[in-house]
């Protein structure tokens, strides 16, 4: 198999840590047991060379929108920032549009610029930072937008941890909120990021009811992955299901490396690790030339 790709990438380097772009503190960082030298930001050629011990070709990179920008605490990576490591390193990244419902009409022309200027494969959102269900009418010209530029939207679904000790966010991410959501623009590919803990069983429900309902595996080490959920990847649902990290929350080489404990299928593994996000984005197919990196987890 090709390398592999990961759908859910934070930038998440020395310069956004420098200038307060990230969203967490360190009581989050210190409760996801992340490593010292990852709290200080990692550099963009350094986490290359982790995806490649990983065997992964290519991550989505989110400039993510994480709250009003009017309220303390919120934070947002300039959509520049992304585009300026997927310009640099074109075979190893793509973006991914954060989007905040406050923006109003400002938004959409972001969304539009950053997709039709940019390149961007698709969008991003953090509905705990807005308080607002997935459902909510807010974001709705937001995924008429994404319909009309024929892009997926990943949205967090499930609870969401405390990211800041002096503000905590509601968990409005419930899966079965995406119910609506697909039935009313059927055209839009949904995409459950979190794999919906503690509701699992009800994203697998989403996602086996609609035909534009997807499901991200990150956040959560495949090792934790409950049980149900590894058997739909590899068997009904192989094609809904995508991989991810939301790095820098799990280490990619950590991820590859459990994701083959799972013992998938061939065909299944394929599609989770590489196919169905090259479908869903419309990513290229032929990989990067010359790039015959072993994954050094796939004979385990």
């Amino acid at each position: 198999m090709k390398g592999a790709i990961d759908i859910v990438v934070n930038l998440s380097t020395p310069k956004q840590k420098k200038a307060g772009q990230l969203p967490s503190d360190d009581s989050f960082r210190t409760q996801v047991r992340q490593p010292e030298e990852v709290r200080k930001g990692v550099t963009i050629p350094d986490y290359i060379k982790r995806m490649d011990r990983a065997g992964i070709e290519r991550s989505l990179l989110i400039a993510a929108r994480c709250g009003d920008r009017r309220i303390k605490g919120s934070t947002f990576i300039p959509y520049e920032s992304v585009h300026e490591v997927c310009e640099k390193y074109p075979t190893r990244f793509s973006g991914l549009a954060g989007v905040d419902p406050t923006r109003g009409m400002e938004q959409l022309r972001e969304l539009e610029y950053a997709v039709k200027k940019l390149g961007f494969v698709g969008a991003h959102l953090y509905p705990h930072w807005f308080g607002l269900a997935p459902d909510a009418a807010q974001y709705y010209p937001i995924y008429a937008k994404c319909c009309e530029l024929g892009i997926p939207i990943m949205m967090q679904v499930g609870h969401n941890l405390v990211y800041q000790r002096d503000r905590r966010l509601p968990s409005v991410g419930r899966p079965i909120t995406l119910d609506r959501v697909a039935i009313d623009f059927p055209d839009l590919v949904l995409i459950g990021i979190h794999i919906g803990i503690p509701w699992t069983d009800e994203m697998i429900s989403m996602a086996w009811k609609h035909e534009n309902v997807f499901i991200g595996g990150d956040a959560y080490a495949p090792k934790h992955w409950p049980k149900q959920l590894i058997h739909y990847a590899n068997t009904y649902g192989q094609d809904k299901f995508l991989f991810g990290t939301d790095w820098p929350v799990i280490d990619p080489e950590r991820a590859m490396r459990e994701v083959e404990e799972h013992n998938y299928r061939p065909e299944p593994k394929q599609k989770i690790l590489r196919d169905n996000a090259i479908k869903l984005f419309g990513l290229p197919k032929s990989g990067i030339k010359g790039w015959n990196h072993k994954n050094p987890y796939a004979d385990l």
